[in-house]
């Protein structure tokens, strides 16, 4: 049989030069076509219809089916022809494109990553980050008046902007900052 069966695949090109390595491995099941690079292996894939070997290996009432489907196909009944698919393949193409649910996998895997990723961020926010005394009020303020006493940019930014005769911004808008000279409680001498 399995002399056969080489043969017949090897005058057709199929084993190249592994013919003693694939025979191993494919057992008593036929070679029916080249399937996915000329290798013997059977997959079900939209892309490769036609696997190079038959699912399950070759019985004798498997082959007694063989034998009757070279007849007539109304002579069948409706067991014999879904013996002889499942023969042929593992799964319809609607059981092996069907969805397997794995992107919600994925997500939520994403979204457990997120969660931590944000739960990190208020810890740390929480306990380690604060934010630097130059931030406070206060700071802004002394650092203010320090850039006016000083004239820093006079022609087109904070110096020219402040009259140092009324001590006072020289035009206020919704925008211009409080008078930083105008003493807070919560500056510090």
């Amino acid at each position: 049989m399995v002399s056969k069966i080489y043969i017949s695949q090897r005058s057709m090109g199929y084993m190249a030069n592994r013919c003693k390595y694939w025979l191993e491995r494919v057992g008593n099941r036929e070679m029916v076509g080249f399937g996915m690079n000329g290798t013997p292996m059977y997959l079900d894939r939209p892309d490769f219809p036609f696997s190079a070997i038959r699912y399950k290996e070759t019985t004798p009432e498997l082959q007694a089916l063989y034998e009757k489907q070279k007849g007539d196909w109304r002579l069948l009944t409706k067991e014999e022809k879904k013996t002889l698919y499942r023969a042929n393949f593992c799964q319809t193409y609607a059981e092996f494109q069907a969805p397997t649910g794995e992107w919600m996998e994925v997500i939520g895997y994403a979204l457990i990553f997120c969660c931590l990723g944000v739960w990190l961020f208020i810890i740390e926010s929480l306990t380690i980050h604060k934010s630097p005394e130059s931030f406070k009020p206060a700071w802004v303020r002394a650092q203010m008046r320090r850039q006016i006493d000083l004239q820093v940019n006079p022609i087109t930014g904070l110096a020219s902007n402040w009259d140092y005769e009324k001590e006072d911004w020289k035009v206020k808008k919704w925008n211009t900052p409080s008078n930083p000279f105008i003493k807070c409680p919560d500056d510090d001498d």
